[in-house]
């Protein structure tokens, strides 16, 4: 594991009930990064965190009683989040970036199966493209193996 839920929850401004990643367990490039590297630099960058999801989830109170199944959105919302933590490769302690992220499109979301309570899901995202303060990533989710969702998300990105 590179950072616990306590070092991502310093990161994201996210909480419950809208935080969606437990650990991030890699942040991988293929090559070598310049000492002050800009975000371009760190394109090619794949992340992987996990999310358990948790029965007593409150979402889960209203989508759906009685068949709980996490939504299409906050799955779009997971893969979001877990594209921030490419900003590991610029400074690995990310507990120091002040960053301002907004997601700004949504593309090619395919929801495969069903997310239920009880699945230990990994995220991935891989940084494919960056124009001026724009992150494109494509991202998918797993669960033993299996794809449950992917997306394309762009992201605008700034570093204070």
């Amino acid at each position: 594991m590179l950072y616990s839920k306590e070092q991502v929850m310093q990161f994201l401004p996210h909480r419950d009930p809208f935080f969606f990643i437990d650990t991030v367990e890699t942040v991988e490039l293929d090559r070598e990064v310049p000492e002050n590297a800009s975000v371009k630099d760190i394109v090619g960058t794949k992340v992987t965190c996990t999310w358990h999801v948790r029965e007593d989830h409150p979402i889960f109170e209203g989508h759906f009683p009685g068949n709980p199944i996490l939504p299409g959105v906050v799955q779009v919302e997971m893969m979001a989040q877990a594209t921030s933590f490419v900003l590991n490769k610029i400074n690995p302690d990310i507990t120091k970036l002040n960053i301002d992220v907004a997601l700004l499109t949504v593309q090619n979301a395919k929801f495969r199966k069903p997310i239920v309570p009880g699945m230990d899901l990994i995220i991935k995202a891989d940084f494919v493209k960056n124009r001026g303060p724009m992150m494109t990533n494509d991202c998918q989710i797993y669960c033993n193996g299996e794809l449950m969702s992917e997306a394309t998300v762009m992201a605008s990105l700034k570093i204070n």
